[in-house]
């Protein structure tokens, strides 16, 4: 019966981000952009901790849910709008996940810890909250962080540098091993000042 909710929630939520009007290109393959995204993030989840339990998986899948709905040009486009943006954000995608998961059979209790994690609550002292975190982290510097440069040639070094340090900061010790393992694939050009970001 779990198995059955759990496939049942992974459809949900696929279903959901897989109606995205934005396109991008993997693999010279076309994918809705958030579907993409959560592919990623669960498969990212599978090379990290492939132990992880299903809610917490859900989560993960769920982090970016629908997240085209709520444009960040329908806020001010300022430091505080940037702000309010992201926290509403948060609960907006928190609570579209819990709905989803509640639909296909989760309880409660279940559906608190995936809010949780996804609104980004008591993050260092919440273990649903920091792995998501630590996912969202690795998915940024193997597949976004490069596209993310290219975007931006205008920042200088000591930005690119406090850019990496405040991703690296919100992970874990364990995720930080993760990413100079060798495990994580990183965007080659960024190698040098990655490394001289994490350097403590």
């Amino acid at each position: 019966m779990t198995r059955e909710i759990y496939d049942k929630a992974v459809l949900l939520i696929d279903d959901a981000n897989g109606e995205d009007p934005n396109i991008e290109i993997s693999e010279g393959k076309e994918w809705p952009k958030e579907l993409l995204y959560s592919y990623r993030m669960s498969d990212m989840l599978e090379r990290y901790k492939s132990e992880t339990d299903e809610v917490a998986k859900l989560a993960i899948r769920a982090q970016h849910i629908q997240r085209w709905k709520s444009p960040r040009n329908a806020y001010p486009m300022d430091r505080a709008g940037y702000h309010q943006w992201r926290t509403d954000l948060y609960k907006f995608h928190a609570v579209t996940a819990a709905g989803l998961m509640a639909q296909a059979g989760y309880d409660e209790q279940a559906l608190e810890r995936a809010r949780t994690a996804i609104s980004k609550r008591k993050l260092k002292v919440n273990a649903d909250t920091q792995l998501l975190e630590d996912i969202a982290g690795l998915v940024f510097i193997e597949y976004y962080m490069l596209a993310f440069a290219e975007k931006h040639p205008e920042y200088d070094e000591g930005k690119w540098i406090d850019i990496i340090r405040k991703t690296w900061n919100k992970m874990s010790d364990d995720a930080h091993a993760f990413a100079l393992s060798g495990a994580l694939k990183l965007p080659e050009p960024l190698i040098p000042l990655i490394q001289k970001s994490v350097v403590d």
